[in-house]
């Protein structure tokens, strides 16, 4: 179930004031903009959707604050998918799909992927604090140009 943009930004606050992180409006853009993304933007997307309304923010500004919404909780990395890092407002468990391609990422939810556990060799190494799955491949829009 997707809660609404409203409830993520109830949740921001929430997560915010727990977290004794200001609540400025350079943040708050931020996160608003990563929510209404339908995909999985890039630093630099957030930048030019927030410099609109903040025109001397900075990209650091961008990035230092993405890296901190993803080590609090309100958005996760997509690791592994092409030359930049890519942001995902999506924190409830779910796997994506990366076309090749052109660099889509769709996220999914499959129950068997949710269920999988990570070998023992690992973990009795190393604390697994997640399991997320990457598909990558052909997406049907580059596919069907390719024939």
């Amino acid at each position: 179930m997707r809660i609404s943009g409203q409830e993520k930004l109830d949740c921001f606050r929430q997560v915010c004031k727990s977290r004794r992180l200001s609540l400025t409006p350079q943040r708050v853009a931020i996160y608003k903009a990563l929510i209404a993304c339908d995909d999985h933007p890039r630093a630099e997307d957030i930048f030019n959707l927030v410099r609109a309304s903040f025109p001397d923010i900075s990209m650091d500004t961008v990035y230092r604050t993405l890296t901190k919404f993803t080590e609090i909780g309100l958005a996760t990395l997509v690791e592994g998918c092409g030359p930049a890092r890519r942001y995902d407002p999506i924190t409830e468990p779910h796997h994506h799909f990366r076309c090749r391609r052109c660099n889509v990422i769709i996220d999914f939810h499959d129950t068997r992927f949710d269920a999988l556990q990570p070998p023992e060799s690992i973990t009795e190494k190393y604390a697994v604090s997640s399991v997320k799955v990457t598909l990558e491949g052909v997406c049907d829009k580059c596919s069907q140009t390719v024939q």
